[in-house]
């Protein structure tokens, strides 16, 4: 077996700057499309790739007979190798032709299929295609096997042919020139910008737009997220209160960004709303105590029977069991 680059050296100071930095770019990123669990750097994808397809200098004496010669060579390597890693490099045809010039040369022109059986999030199996690999990729997981069809099979399929929404079939002037899947990505823009105009259409009230407080910045903006309790009604008659079964107030406990919400009760109405908290002060206790479905009414204070509240989230609707005790 010849030796390849990855087995002698590499230039890791250039990868691993590389990788640090793509974790701040979200434009055109893969981690855009859906977040996975231990994403790889696509730079140190290349860089692995690159260096485990590519000769090292020392596997051909007849060209490189001395450590020097071999060291000169092993440094035109690691030039291409620092600029294909660069994320400016991943639509750079000049960068990945002279990479996958060498690729081919070290396999004597013979094509490569790379196979990944446990893929993740498809950052190996992609690289390997911008590089002229072939890739056959798999995961038990069917949504990394989803996000590697979006990532890895479609774009291909639909190279070079216009896109098919209605709006673009009228503004086409047919001279059918379009360049990879630039296509296939005007469909996406136009139909995720339908699917998103009609989920606003039926689930918008959801998310209204509300005032924010001077700590947070003021003027309006639109709700993005709930907190979601159960509730049930404290048994009381003379509190009554709907008490949420929340076993924390604590949102995030990220450094810098701490955050937790706290009940505010109205005296007369018994309703409780919850205010969002940030900085550096401390969350109030929850509801939970201990071990069970033992709550604290927020409210009055009271602590109901666990019995209770097991038997209000046992309860059926009225006609199903013949018993009024859950209405």
């Amino acid at each position: 077996m010849k030796k390849k680059l990855i087995e002698v050296a590499l230039p890791l100071e250039a990868i691993n700057r590389e990788s640090a930095r793509e974790k701040s770019i979200r434009h055109g990123h893969p981690s855009t499309l859906h977040l996975w669990w231990a994403r790889r750097p696509l730079a140190a994808c290349r860089a692995v790739l690159f260096g485990s397809l590519v000769d090292d200098p020392s596997a051909h004496p007849e060209r490189f007979p001395t450590e020097q010669d071999q060291a000169v060579e092993r440094e035109r390597l690691f030039a291409i190798l620092e600029r294909l890693v660069r994320w400016e490099s991943t639509g750079d045809e000049r960068v990945l032709g002279a990479a996958t010039a060498e690729i081919t040369r070290s396999s004597d022109g013979e094509f490569l299929t790379l196979r990944d059986p446990f893929s993740g999030g498809g950052s190996i199996p992609l690289e390997a295609q911008r590089l002229g690999v072939g890739a056959e990729a798999s995961d038990l997981n069917p949504i990394a096997v989803m996000i590697s069809k979006a990532l890895i099979e479609f774009p291909p399929l639909f190279s070079g042919r216009p896109p098919v929404n209605p709006v673009a079939r009228d503004r086409l002037d047919g001279s059918g020139n379009w360049e990879r899947a630039l296509g296939l990505a005007d469909d996406v823009h136009y139909y995720g910008d339908w699917m998103r105009a009609e989920a606003k259409k039926r689930i918008g009230s959801l998310y209204p737009t509300v005032t924010l407080p001077p700590e947070h910045g003021g003027g309006q903006a639109n709700v993005i997220v709930w907190l979601w309790a159960r509730t049930v009604k404290f048994p009381n008659p003379a509190c009554g209160a709907t008490m949420p079964l929340a076993s924390s107030f604590v949102v995030s406990t990220k450094r810098g960004r701490e955050a937790w919400v706290e009940a505010e009760v109205d005296p007369e109405t018994k309703q409780v709303s919850f205010r969002v908290c940030t900085g550096n002060g401390t969350p109030p206790e929850a509801p939970k105590l201990g071990r069970g479905a033992r709550f604290r009414c927020v409210v009055c204070g009271d602590v109901p029977t666990e019995e209770y509240i097991i038997g209000r989230g046992s309860c059926r609707p009225h006609g199903r069991t013949g018993d009024d005790s859950c209405r």
